[in-house]
């Protein structure tokens, strides 16, 4: 069984992502065939799918800082939205059904949630996690994993043991927590600390306490959000969480397959999701948000919850629910996994064709983290600060100390990693935080005093959209761009893109040189031969 799982999950997961759509969409296909095939799950899938959730949440945890959840747009926007679809739906169920009026009322609230799981994944391969929406989403989804808990608890689920208050202490054991990890290396103990602050100490341990080991992962992520290696703890984790998590999505198809009923209240359920979108764009509206951050975030919580499944199982197990219910939430969650998934995909897009209507919505004062920014006399932008766009920052820096025929009087960085731009500010670096994946950066950037610009982000389409923003917006100076695949290239130059540079590539001719120029430097002071002989290493062609 355990091969047929693997071989069903790989070939829908293969076929879907030629066909331009998430793998995750496969995994849950494979996941409805199986339950076809006669198949259920067991143990082994459980346990597998509980620890891929833990580790994704123990990675969002690394990537966030707590204080962004006191912000009124993350806890009042969460709030607010859970109150207003919790009535509205409940009104619905009390009047469609024969459930007592706090099931009905528990039911809608948890259909309030969105999908942790399906957020963080989406925006995590978009590279948008620390982006200001992706702060907003994920914000958003804590604020709806503490209300999902405090109905498990009010549901009969969990009931806290009076140990539980030693959670407040947890901040304490940071310093510990953080020498541990210095000292596990880069190497495979660096991941089995991740797997032990994840799977045991937040995971069993917050279980042994009555509390939800989800949140636990999430937190004792967070406690480390801050540390030097958060970044490469995350990375070394990344493709263990990435394959078991795959025995979430499984789990799912594998719940049940529905009656007629079942499957008509589920499809009735996903042609919701429109309305669910709408309100969160129109109450993060209300907080003085841009329609580009509104929608974007909207999008991202456009599905429904994982959490509403565990919430409804306590409640079937007990005996307080019809277990038809389960089914039904199983197939709407899919459902709108499917839905959600290429619309998280392609949103900057449509956002882009839908700018004009979206706009007109926005309240005219601004969030005080949407304010225009300002370049000054920059003459080369570089876009996006990871490794690439830093050691470009370096490179253009030394030129200021050239002639002046060939000196470059002022270079400054963007990114949308507000983390990422204060470490670099600290280190002497110009660097602004702003999304230039946001048409409305653009309208508000004066681009008369660049003559260059530099795309170094990791997401092609991010790199793209860039692209074609600048020529839109009449910039006629030169743009580079770093790619990852020769495919990459000719999409760039078909968006306006000057030249291209495939990072592999430029590395290895970069080390070529390097290289090149000790074997000079020996040279001079050992003339051998064997050394006079030697010709220059001819550059690749551009």
């Amino acid at each position: 069984m355990d091969a047929l799982w693997l071989a069903l999950a790989f070939g829908l997961g293969l076929i879907l992502r030629h066909l331009g759509l998430p793998t995750l969409v496969g995994y849950l296909l494979a996941g409805f065939a199986l339950n076809a095939l006669g198949q259920r799950g067991d143990a082994l899938l459980d346990h597998i799918a509980h620890a891929g959730i833990l580790l994704l949440l123990f990675s969002v945890g690394l990537k966030l800082r707590l204080r962004s959840l006191a912000r009124p747009d993350v806890w009042g926007g969460g709030l607010l939205h859970l109150a207003i679809s919790g009535v509205a739906l409940g009104l619905g169920f009390l009047a469609a059904t024969a459930l007592p009026a706090w099931q009905a009322l528990l039911l809608a609230t948890t259909l309030g949630f969105s999908s942790t799981v399906l957020a963080a994944r989406v925006l995590e391969e978009k590279a948008e996690l620390r982006a200001f929406h992706g702060r907003l989403a994920i914000g958003i989804l804590i604020i709806q994993d503490l209300a999902a808990l405090a109905l498990m608890a009010f549901a009969g689920a969990a009931t806290p043991s009076p140990w539980a208050l030693l959670v407040l202490g947890l901040p304490l054991l940071r310093p510990l927590v953080a020498k541990l990890l210095d000292w596990s290396g880069h190497d495979e103990l660096l991941v089995l600390y991740g797997l032990a602050l994840a799977l045991v100490v937040g995971g069993s341990g917050f279980e042994r306490l009555g509390l939800s080991s989800e949140l636990g992962a999430l937190l004792l992520g967070a406690l480390l959000a801050d540390h030097a290696k958060a970044t490469e703890l995350s990375r070394a984790v990344w493709s263990l969480k990435e394959v078991l998590l795959v025995g979430f999505f499984l789990q799912i198809g594998l719940m049940g397959w529905p009656s007629v009923a079942a499957l008509g209240g589920a499809l009735l359920l996903a042609l919701l999701l429109p309305l669910k979108a709408a309100l969160f764009f129109f109450i993060l509206i209300g907080f003085r948000l841009r329609a580009r951050t509104a929608f974007l975030a909207a999008l991202a919580l456009t599905s429904y919850s994982e959490f509403s499944l565990i919430v409804v199982q306590y409640l079937v197990s007990g005996g307080q629910m019809d277990a038809g219910w389960l089914v039904l939430l199983a197939i709407a969650v899919a459902l709108s996994f499917f839905v959600a998934a290429p619309l998280n995909r392609y949103a900057h897009g449509i956002y882009e064709r839908f700018e004009h209507r979206l706009a007109r919505f926005e309240r005219p004062d601004r969030h005080p983290d949407e304010q225009p920014v300002s370049l000054g006399r920059t003459q080369i932008l570089i876009i996006g600060m990871g490794h690439a766009g830093t050691a470009a920052y370096d490179f253009l820096k030394k030129r200021q100390n050239v002639p002046e025929a060939h000196k470059v009087l002022m270079v400054s960085g963007i990114d949308s990693d507000l983390v990422k731009v204060e470490q670099h500010i600290h280190q002497g670096r110009r660097v602004v935080y702003a999304d230039a994946e946001d048409p409305g950066f653009w309208h508000r950037l004066h681009l008369d005093g660049i003559k260059a610009v530099i795309l170094a982000m990791p997401d092609p389409e991010a790199k793209r959209i860039a692209t074609s923003q600048l020529r839109r917006h009449g910039f006629g100076g030169v743009i580079g761009a770093v790619s990852s695949y020769p495919e990459e290239e000719q999409t760039l130059k078909r968006a306006g893109a000057d030249m291209t540079f495939l990072a592999f590539n430029e590395v290895g001719v970069g080390l070529a040189e390097h290289v090149w120029e000790a074997l000079e430097k020996r040279q001079s002071t050992d003339g051998t031969p064997e050394k006079r002989s030697m010709r220059p290493v001819p550059r690749a062609a551009d």
